[in-house]
């Protein structure tokens, strides 16, 4: 039987090209040696260089440093009809699109495999576009009955020409604050405001990783995360987890989640069964009301009343063995290599 060759993209040019890299890692360990043969193609954070990879790169944390795309590695020519490196031409079948945030996980990669017909894993052009920003995420949530924090959102140019104005929308928000990019991920650019005085300079940071801003207040509630895989067109969405952090971390920021273990994760939550099948139910609804494909990791708050609040929907979650995605799915009974399967065989089977 002729192995089917998967092609696995990993850096990109986001702020989260390390974490793409290390989830790739882990994509990579747990493949069926029998039934694929990987290429791993990595994009420089730089230059944007499609390269092609050893497998044995280093994709993983080491004492502190984390693993990025060589900039000099040969390079990959890419079009709509085919890659090719030295002239030599990769046959690929399938497209596993490891990359988080912009430029990967924001329809752009989507819409190349669309044009260029190559089966690829995880949601479509415009669920990826939507998930992606959380204030057009956020507006379908609320029209299909989910609950949401009260906030605002902001662009760049909205911001430099009426300053004024801006602050006038947030003035009417209740501190503490969280400020953070609308289309960024892994917490890069987000803080946690409690006072008026600090808020232009959270804004302006999370500016720095994006052209809009959405400011939430706060919800006083426990982390809670729920895995959806979609398995021959079903949905099954896993046990919620809570993430539980370390009291020196005020928030899951992006130190907290990659950097000094600062967290754990219990699963199943400690809530009431009735909640937990209630998150089940709302991570399920979220996943079909963006038309996501796939998988995805829907993170929400559940307050001391009980009260249910989505936060947002991740259509390529961070995807190492210890991520939060797969072990959620191994409360229901799904291995790591099984989802990597499930995966592939979706994407395969799906016409785009």
């Amino acid at each position: 039987m002729n192995k089917i060759k998967v092609a696995i993209l990993c850096g990109g040019r986001s702020s989260e090209h390390e974490i793409s890299c290390i989830s790739a890692g882990g994509i990579l360990k747990a493949l069926d040696r029998q039934r694929y043969e990987p290429i791993l193609i990595g994009i420089t954070r730089l230059a944007g260089r499609w390269v092609l990879m050893a497998e044995d790169s280093t994709l993983e944390i080491v004492d502190g440093i984390l693993p990025t795309v060589p900039e000099d590695a040969p390079e990959v020519n890419t079009d709509i009809h085919g890659f090719s490196v030295d002239g030599k031409t990769l046959h690929i079948d399938l497209i596993f699109p490891m990359l988080h945030g912009s430029f990967g996980e924001d329809g752009s990669i989507q819409g190349f495999c669309e044009i260029a017909n190559l089966a690829y894993v995880g949601s479509g052009v415009l669920a990826s576009a939507v998930a992606m920003d959380k204030s057009f995420a956020k507006s379908i949530f609320s029209s299909s009955g989910l609950n949401l924090a009260e906030g605002i959102v902001f662009t760049q140019d909205q911001w430099s020409r009426n300053r004024a104005s801006c602050e006038l929308l947030a003035s009417v928000l209740k501190y503490p604050l969280f400020v953070k990019p609308a289309r960024g991920g892994s917490s890069r650019g987000t803080s946690k405001v409690h006072t008026a005085d600090v808020l232009q300079a959270a804004i302006e940071e999370a500016f720095r990783f994006d052209s809009k801003v959405m400011i939430e207040e706060a919800v006083s509630g426990r982390e809670i995360e729920c895995a959806v895989l979609e398995v021959e067109g079903n949905i099954i969405a896993s046990l919620p987890g809570e993430i539980v952090i370390d009291s020196k971390h005020e928030f899951y920021d992006f130190e907290a989640k990659y950097l000094d273990g600062a967290t754990t994760a219990l699963i199943p939550a400690n809530i009431p069964a009735e909640a937990r099948a209630e998150i089940q139910k709302q991570a399920s609804l979220a996943f079909r009301s963006l038309g996501c494909s796939g998988l995805a990791r829907v993170d929400f708050f559940y307050g001391e009343d009980g009260q249910i609040t989505i936060n947002e929907l991740n259509t390529m979650p961070g995807f190492t063995p210890t991520s939060m995605f797969p072990k959620l799915m191994e409360s229901v009974g799904i291995s790591y290599s099984q989802i990597i399967d499930e995966l592939m065989k979706g994407a395969l089977s799906r016409r785009n």
